[in-house]
């Protein structure tokens, strides 16, 4: 495939937060919030730092060898899982719910990122042993966000036939519906598509639940690069972080760590999660709620579910499983069990990491170099030709349709609507005027500054109405930059939070994922486009 790569920062994107963009640069005032830096000198510090901290390998390859057992395994998947009980093995992970059909392509590129990254770390340290892994957030309860995809602007929904409680825990067997119709309309035939059908029917109606479902459709797609998919809704691996769980049970020590990060971080950035007293949510058949504490009590809501504390610690040692972590206690859980020496995660997900190094460092868990993961835009062949045609460059398209649609007409005008010198000549005359009447009468300034505030606004009405008659002129272009910003950027959300890869996936087979691997750059810390010729 012909396709060129360019590299834009994510700071030219006006696509990240303010808090992100200082972390990518190292901004001083919140380097007392992460361990590592996020690049490779961090990282080789965490490779060393890691055995610290140990973990369970054992009972980590053991669980997995169980998750694995009804699946075909490739090689470098089998000899990945084996390795992961040796002290000089580590991983690379990447977190995300089992969206169905893998729901937004940056489950797509997360999943690459961590692979590439651990490819690029077996190279470099020949001595040790690096693992890509996803860790599969099965015990989200969001059906609204993880029963729906869209593909060819239309988004498929599941409803899940009533079901509630965790997603990953859901029954498939309503799926064939909404699956047919996808299928008849998906394209373009071909071999890929028969194929893509072919792993999407047996993943969604050859499988019981969403999580052995997604299991599947992973490991049908990423298992030759030797990703491992981890489902952690586990009572083995839960078991190791009994002690951690009563104590936010019964201590609330996050609410209280992780607070005061909170309050550092609101002077200056959005808050991107917020704790709780309990940080937990009771687990069982159809039910995932929150957990609160009231009067000298542990209620489950929205159920008569309640213990004493001594019922509650007993059914905590008992039934690890039945408690689920939030977004605060997810990332202990994940760390406690995996040997990481990095994470990738999205924006979202680097803006919380920021607010919980306090309750790593208290229960005396390893907090690992945390990475932005892989940005990607995917322009086609017609896209890409339509933005040569109207003369933009690559990192054009990260602007507005009315700024991109403002420089066009800036460079293409046959008239001239704008306005500025004249302005700036009217403005001159009023400051004069304005000091002629306040010498006269110093009362008559606001009389003054109300005549220039109205004279500039009617100035930029006449200008917008002068741009309007322009616009007339070159209507034909102007609709094309509105068709090339929407294509690209559908609703003005960006591609890889609206699309799926099944489009892709059905044109290109496995070299959709072949070609984002090879251009990948985990460490480069940029928002990687790709433009077909």
């Amino acid at each position: 495939m012909d396709i060129d790569c360019t590299y834009i920062p994510y700071s030219n994107t006006g696509n990240f937060s303010d808090l992100v963009l200082d972390y990518l640069d190292a901004h001083p005032a919140i380097r007392h919030l992460y361990s590592y830096t996020p690049n490779a000198a961090g990282i080789a510090q965490a490779i060393t730092d890691r055995n610290k901290y140990p973990v369970n390998r054992q009972l980590l390859a053991d669980v997995l060898h169980k998750q694995y057992a009804h699946l075909t395994k490739h090689d470098k998947l089998s000899d990945n899982i084996a390795k992961l009980a040796n002290d000089n093995t580590y991983t690379v992970c990447t977190a995300h719910q089992p969206n169905l059909l893998t729901g937004y392509l940056y489950f797509i590129y997360k999943i690459i990122h961590a692979i590439k990254l651990a490819d690029e770390l077996n190279t470099q340290h020949p001595d040790k042993h690096f693992v890509p892994v996803y860790y599969m957030g099965s015990e989200d309860n969001d059906l609204d966000e993880l029963g729906a995809f869209r593909y060819n602007n239309h988004k498929y929904t599941w409803d899940a036939a009533g079901q509630t409680g965790a997603v990953g825990r859901m029954q498939t067997k309503s799926l064939k519906p909404l699956l047919d119709e996808v299928f008849k309309v998906l394209g373009p035939p071909g071999e890929h598509l028969d194929v893509l059908k072919e792993i999407l029917t047996v993943a969604y109606l050859q499988h019981n639940t969403i999580a052995d479902a997604t299991q599947y459709l992973v490991n049908e797609l990423f298992g030759k690069y030797g990703l491992v998919v981890l489902n952690p809704d586990d009572a083995e691996l839960k078991k190791q972080i009994v002690p951690l769980l009563q104590d936010d049970l019964l201590n609330h020590t996050a609410y209280a760590l992780v607070n005061e990060h909170v309050e550092i971080l609101e002077e200056q950035y959005k808050v991107q999660a917020y704790p709780r007293m309990i940080n937990l949510f009771y687990l069982h058949n159809d039910v995932r709620e929150r957990i609160e504490k009231r009067g000298g009590k542990w209620k489950v809501l929205n159920t008569d579910i309640e213990w004493t504390e001594e019922a509650l610690i007993t059914e905590l040692q008992t039934h690890p499983q039945r408690f689920s972590p939030n977004v605060i206690l997810r990332g202990l859980y994940q760390e406690s069990i995996l040997p990481d020496v990095a994470f990738i995660g999205g924006g979202a997900e680097v803006a919380y990491w920021l607010e919980l190094k306090a309750a790593f460092d208290n229960y005396k868990v390893f907090y690992p170099p945390v990475l932005l993961r892989q940005s990607v835009l995917w322009m086609n062949g017609q896209q890409n030709k339509l933005r040569q045609q109207l003369g933009f460059e690559v990192a054009d398209v990260f602007k507005s349709e009315a700024a991109l649609i403002r420089g066009y007409m800036s460079r293409h005008s046959t008239g001239n609507w704008q306005v500025d010198e004249e302005t700036t000549a009217i403005q001159g005359i009023l400051h004069q005027l304005k000091e002629k009447a306040t010498k006269l009468d110093p009362t008559l300034q606001a009389s003054a500054d109300a005549a220039f505030a109205k004279m500039t606004h009617q100035l930029q009405i006449l200008e917008k109405k002068m741009l309007r008659a322009e616009k007339r002129t070159m209507q034909d272009q102007l609709q094309r930059i509105s068709r090339l910003k929407n294509s690209i950027a559908p609703n003005n959300v960006l591609q890889e939070r609206y699309e799926n890869f099944i489009g892709y996936y059905a044109a290109m087979g496995a070299a959709y994922f072949d070609t984002l691997y090879k251009r990948t750059e985990p460490l480069r810390n940029a928002f990687l486009v790709l433009t077909e010729r």
